[in-house]
């Protein structure tokens, strides 16, 4: 997880600090917390670095542009790019190390095969590079104002503050008609006017104790900088998790084509056989002993009854048809009447949702209800569905024994992955002993 940025000052685990500093108000302990001094040393190291890629850039993508009418400007002008994205590498490990901001490495160069020309035309066309040759042109100068607010903020602060040290090391400035510091009649040191004094130090003081909070304020766009251009892109981000998303749906499917092949041909499909098999032997029989054909004819009956209920449950297991035909409540009421436990349900939705989003809700509680039945050693469990905003909210408890972990590799994960693969979440909360509550989320389309 990405650390964020923006907690309170404190003195934390790697500020060092005693227990008893926690007991001061954050005012007084920012100009001492460690966290302000690496925030300080954090915007004096932005100035000459920024300088440096702003000049590297500002040369490179010129020069670039400039031999354009050449081929050698392609080469040049990708260099300059390669340039921001290591320089970019490098800011996100100082902002790591001093802001204690955690930002995830961009996604990396996609390229078409081998080469050069590869490569170039893989940093060219990768939003990344030109997102870190902007952040080298916006850095510079605000690089620039952070360096001389913090500056000037932070030696005015202590330089006032410091003000009556002045007459120790420097008395010859003090004045002989204000208040005897100490001394004898020759050798003495003085303060001209104590009121200008105390009140020059209490100045000095409050430039001390704000200057902390306006470099942090100033650090903070630091962070959002790098964040936001240096880490990243949304849009990539999300390219990422619809194609993973998209493999979950493919295995998904595949799965399932898998399971109902397996059921036809170990379960359907191998009765029929036998009753065909029975039934020729029936045909035989016929005329010899037509008792006995008839006792195999009511045998093959039997058959068929039993083929036609597994045909009909690998159907419902497909799409059941009282879903279809009656939504969600119907359907969720069937599930829990086959469920080993009781089971409450309610459903409260305004309209039906897409049959996507349904199919998947009714699948997810039909597993959850498995769970309950093989697992859960429950008395009771409830299901609850119903509309918030724009996502749909179905939530399965019982009251046995718990320890249920969606990290455990176990339904529960494929559950997750299926759920995730359309934007939803599921929660388990499942503790030692129970209750187990499941909740899961998914977006509302009607």
């Amino acid at each position: 997880m990405a650390t964020e940025y923006g907690h309170e000052y404190g003195y934390g685990r790697g500020d060092g600090g005693s227990a008893a500093g926690h007991r001061l108000p954050a005012a007084l302990r920012a100009p001492f917390e460690a966290r302000s001094w690496r925030e300080f040393g954090y915007v004096l190291l932005s100035l000459p670095l920024a300088l440096v890629l702003f000049v590297w850039t500002v040369t490179m993508v010129a020069l670039g542009a400039g031999l354009l009418v050449t081929f050698i400007g392609v080469p040049v002008l990708a260099a300059a790019l390669a340039g921001c994205r290591g320089f970019a590498a490098l800011e996100r490990a100082r902002a790591r190390g001093l802001l204690r901001l955690d930002v995830a490495e961009p996604e990396p160069l996609r390229m078409r095969g081998p080469g050069a020309l590869a490569w170039i035309g893989a940093v060219l066309k990768s939003g990344t590079s030109w997102r870190n040759m902007l952040y080298a042109l916006v850095q510079f100068p605000w690089a620039v104002f952070s360096f001389v607010v913090t500056v000037s903020l932070w030696t005015t602060g202590w330089t006032l503050l410091s003000y009556p040290l002045w007459f120790w090391v420097f008395p010859a400035y003090a004045g002989q008609g204000g208040l005897q510091l100490y001394g004898d009649e020759h050798h003495s040191v003085y303060l001209d006017n104590p009121f200008e004094i105390t009140v020059t130090a209490l100045v000095g003081l409050l430039f001390t104790l704000v200057t902390p909070w306006i470099v942090r304020a100033l650090t903070t766009v630091d962070g959002l900088l790098v964040r936001g251009l240096l880490g990243p892109s949304p849009l990539s981000a999300r390219v990422v998790e619809l194609e993973s998303d998209r493999g979950v749906v493919v295995d998904t499917a595949a799965a399932d084509l898998r399971r109902i092949e397996r059921d036809l041909h170990d379960g359907a499909q191998a009765r029929l056989v036998n009753l065909a098999m029975d039934l020729g032997l029936a045909k035989e029989k016929l005329r010899e002993d037509p008792r006995a054909a008839a006792r195999m004819v009511d045998e093959a009956h039997g058959e068929v009854k039993t083929a036609l209920q597994e045909l009909r449950d690998l159907a419902r297991g497909i799409h059941p048809a009282v879903l279809t035909d009656r939504g969600l409540d119907a359907a969720l009421s069937a599930v829990a009447s086959r469920c080993t436990v009781p089971v409450r349900v309610e459903v409260d939705l305004p309209a039906r949702p897409a049959p996507a989003i349904e199919g998947i809700a009714y699948f997810t509680v039909s597993e959850l209800l498995q769970n309950i039945s093989k697992h859960s050693r429950a008395r009771s469990a409830s299901v609850d569905v119903w509309h918030t905003e724009d996502r749909l909210m179905l939530q399965v408890t019982d009251d046995g024994v718990g320890g249920a972990d969606a990290s455990r590799g176990s339904g529960l994960a494929g559950l997750a992955g299926r759920l995730g693969a359309v934007d939803g979440v599921l929660v388990v909360d499942s503790p030692t002993g129970g209750p187990t509550r499941v909740i899961a989320e998914l977006p509302w389309r009607a």
